[in-house]
């Protein structure tokens, strides 16, 4: 094409010719970032107080005529539901983050596996020595995992097993 005495490239010549493999590669990049920063804002989200399980249990807590405290910090590793009358405190874990044996939630990651191995065997450290505090501070302690907020029923009967009346 002519432009005041200029030939101008056609757009067909502008395209860059790229190499395919580094193209590919460059591809591969770019969908890493969009997926890292996609998961970032969903595990951004992911709160740790007031989730769907633990209010499962808080409500069927109360429903059964149990009072409580919730997220005391001056107790170690900060439980969801501390009963203080019984002297016992409730963790609800999500089966994800605190690795849940034998269950289908509790899977790491296929990306960045090294950061996620680290990260949930520190939750499970951090779970267990919170739980040994507890227990020599006179506590008496039952973990609730997410998937067992399901089914009410038995629920119920664990909780009332754990808890004296």
């Amino acid at each position: 094409m002519v432009y005041r005495g200029y030939v101008l490239p056609s757009a067909a010549d502008q395209v860059k010719k790229s190499h395919p493999v580094k193209a590919e590669n460059r591809e591969k990049r770019l969908n890493k970032k969009k997926v890292t920063a996609e998961r970032s804002r969903i595990m951004s989200r992911v709160g740790g107080k007031d989730t769907k399980p633990e209010l499962r249990v808080r409500k069927l807590l109360h429903a059964l005529g149990y009072r409580f405290r919730l997220h005391r910090k001056d107790l170690p590793g900060t439980p969801d539901i501390v009963l203080p009358r019984w002297k016992s405190v409730i963790f609800v874990h999500g089966c994800f983050w605190h690795v849940h044996p034998g269950c289908k939630r509790a899977t790491t990651p296929k990306t960045n596996v090294e950061f996620w191995d680290k990260k949930l065997k520190g939750n499970i450290a951090r779970d267990a020595k919170s739980i040994e505090q507890l227990r020599e501070l006179g506590y008496r302690c039952l973990v609730i995992w997410e998937c067992e907020t399901k089914n009410l029923d038995e629920l119920a009967d664990r909780l009332t097993a754990f808890l004296p009346r």
